[in-house]
């Protein structure tokens, strides 16, 4: 998701599925200022909900951002029938290691709390 799609996510009231576990960060104030902002535009929104957004969105971006490393090995052919290489940068890591996480934490949300 797209930062700028946010605002159309905060008023449809769209929720994914969520962790037991929290995250507790800093902020500066700058950006406790600017999601206070949020917080009174959107009041319907709770302010870790508005957090937990801007987090995907920027997870989301920066896995776009990851630049493509060609490798050696032919994956598939596009259209054309030219060869389209593997990516050998840290985005097939970064994926891999995002869907382990994924997995561990759909175990763990199955579990039984302690």
């Amino acid at each position: 998701m797209k930062i700028r799609e946010l605002v159309e996510q905060w008023e449809a009231h769209d929720k994914g599925r969520l962790t037991r576990r929290e995250y507790a960060i800093p902020l500066t104030l700058e950006d406790a200022a600017r999601l206070a902002a949020l917080g009174e535009m959107y009041p319907k929104r709770q302010l870790q909900d508005l957090l937990g957004d801007l987090v995907s969105a920027a997870l989301d971006e920066l896995e776009g951002s990851f630049p493509y490393v060609q490798g050696s090995k032919v994956v598939a052919t596009d259209e054309l029938g030219d060869p389209l290489y593997e990516d050998i940068g840290q985005t097939p890591r970064y994926l891999a290691l995002s869907r382990k996480h994924l997995a561990e934490m759909i175990a763990a949300n199955k579990a039984p709390p302690h």
